[in-house]
């Protein structure tokens, strides 16, 4: 054995270990990891690249004030590999932003936008660029057509520098605008199912009833999901972060940027909902200078303005930066997906989390109908739908904050069982910036704030619906009482009529309108008990 003391022998010098130190590009990196893009398996794979291109072209059409019609292809191109197309007829994308766009990772219009949008950190469609270099070594090719141009290219990444290679650029002939994406694709997989590309569009169809998509699968089978409504949702606009929310480096961060010469004025311009008013009040709960120059504002200074902003009330955070369902669509949406025999919805509040970035929560339960899932035995569970930003969540379930807040709620003491009743779950978040836990995008971050305020929004239908079960209940008592009263009457009226020497009829009908006297509700309960009314109760 070698002498322990001999460092030249023994262990390599620091000089020798750090010569093989390297930066990596961040498309290196993601090349290693795809799973974290949402490339961790076949079928979850294919969806992955449908989804990034079809919110693409979502936010795409409605920045543009376009309806948006959007056409999704998928051909069988050998084992494991498919032709994917996506066309769209947004506003196309200029040649000279065409690299950026679509293959280069972390570049884009969304990650600094104060306002929501479906994508938003400018991964997801270079991803996929990436995924099919990686896959079949072939690039994507582009068809774009703007205003002011129309062309055709092919499109790859250099791992190495995270930058586009664009080739075969030439220009072509089309009509309108608008942007379509085909490639073929390696290691993935067509499936029909509740994880796969036609669910996903279907769901996609049914929160976002402005746009119409057509699909045709790897069997030309071809599916339109029709356009419901003929208005564009309202444009989202730009808003400052709440104060509530922000953290002590948002505070250091913000202030070192600002031109502002007083923090009192730095904090009305910085933020929204502080006004003069709320700047009295910070300082008499707040032991800082608000007359210095934001520049001077230290770790401490930025400590103390978090905690003053805890002690004083605020108004609810703007909430028009958000393009939410609202509760006239979820009802739509639930009962056309499930006709169910009864919805409760509730759309909460304004909320904000870390960093001052409103959310707002919609929920709705729906029960019967084709609410739930059928189980082998042919009896029923709970189904939970999940959307953010009005983009399905198809997968990653276990991990994210709508089913943990799912899962704190006491549903028997609503009358409620997830186990064995027909239910449908639905929730949507809407945020400027949704905190998924990961860069798949297909779970929301356990943020303590968000997952309360999922709870709260379910106990809300909750309540709603065991309010429904308990009057159904009742509802079926009065009905077996007044059953086993009125099969009486025609007995009774014929012996009455012996007695008095009365009209039978008339008696009969005299004491039918009694009895249904004290049960009103005997009409509607029987429609409902025979199945005639084959209404939703809304």
């Amino acid at each position: 054995m070698p002498p322990i003391n001999n460092a030249n022998e023994t262990v390599g010098s620091a000089d020798s270990i750090f010569n093989k130190f390297k930066e990596h590009s961040i498309s290196e990196f993601f090349k290693k990891n795809k799973q974290m893009l949402g490339y961790s398996g076949l079928a979850h794979s294919m969806v992955t690249i449908v989804h990034e291109y079809v919110t693409n072209s979502l936010d795409a059409c409605e920045e543009a004030g376009i309806l948006p019609e959007i056409t999704v292809s998928i051909k069988d191109a050998g084992e494991n590999k498919y032709w994917i197309s996506i066309e769209d007829n947004g506003p196309g994308i200029p040649k000279k932003y065409i690299g950026k766009a679509l293959a280069t990772i972390l570049a884009g219009t969304k990650f600094n936008s104060y306002k929501q949008q479906r994508g938003q950190q400018g991964i997801g469609a270079a991803g996929c660029t990436l995924f099919s270099s990686m896959t079949t070594g072939k690039p994507i090719h582009i068809e774009s057509t703007t205003l002011n141009e129309s062309y055709a290219c092919d499109l790859s990444i250099n791992t190495i520098d995270n930058t586009p290679v664009v080739s075969n650029m030439s220009d072509i002939n089309h009509s309108g605008t608008g942007l379509k994406v085909e490639g073929v694709f390696g290691e993935i997989k067509y499936e029909r199912g509740d994880r796969g590309v036609y669910e996903y569009l279907k769901r996609t169809a049914l929160v976002n009833p402005h746009c119409q998509i057509a699909f045709i699968d790897p069997e030309s089978e071809k599916y339109i999901f029709t356009r419901s409504i003929n208005a564009i949702p309202k444009k989202p606009k730009e808003v400052k972060p709440h104060p509530l929310g922000l953290s002590i480096n948002d505070i250091i961060e913000f202030s070192q940027v600002s031109q502002e010469k007083k923090i009192s004025t730095f904090l009305q311009n910085s933020f929204t909902r502080v006004s003069p008013k709320k700047i009295e009040e910070l300082r008499k709960v707040c032991n800082i200078d608000f007359d210095k120059p934001p520049s001077e504002i230290n770790w401490d200074d930025a400590e103390m303005l978090i905690n003053a902003f805890k002690k004083i009330d605020w108004i609810a955070p703007d909430a028009s930066s958000l393009s939410i369902l609202g509760k006239s669509q979820i009802k739509t949406t639930v009962l056309n997906i499930l006709n169910p025999e009864y919805i409760s919805v509730t759309e909460r509040k304004p909320k904000v989390f870390y960093g001052g970035i409103p959310f707002i929560i919609e929920s709705a339960i729906a029960i019967g109908g084709n609410a739930g899932k059928k189980t082998e035995d042919n009896d029923y569970t709970s189904n939970i739908m999940r959307f953010a930003n009005k983009v399905p969540l198809l997968f990653d379930a276990g991990s994210c904050a709508i089913t943990e807040a799912v899962k704190k709620v006491s549903w028997k003491r609503y009358d409620i069982d997830l186990e064995k009743q027909p239910v449908s779950i639905m929730v949507n978040m809407s945020s400027i910036y949704i905190p998924y836990s990961g860069v798949g995008k297909e779970s929301i971050q356990q943020d303590q704030s968000i997952v309360n305020e999922i709870k709260f929004a379910l106990m809300d239908c909750a309540r709603e619906m065991h309010h429904y079960l308990k009057n159904k209940e009742r509802d079926k008592i009065e009905m077996s009482k007044y059953k086993s009263i009125i099969k009486y009457v025609d007995h009774l009226s014929s012996d009455l009529a012996f007695i008095t020497d009365m009209d039978r009829g008339m008696i009969k009908e005299k004491l039918s309108t009694l009895v249904e006297s004290h049960y009103i509700k005997k009409k509607d309960i029987e429609e409902t008990d025979s199945g005639e009314s084959g209404e939703q109760v809304i």
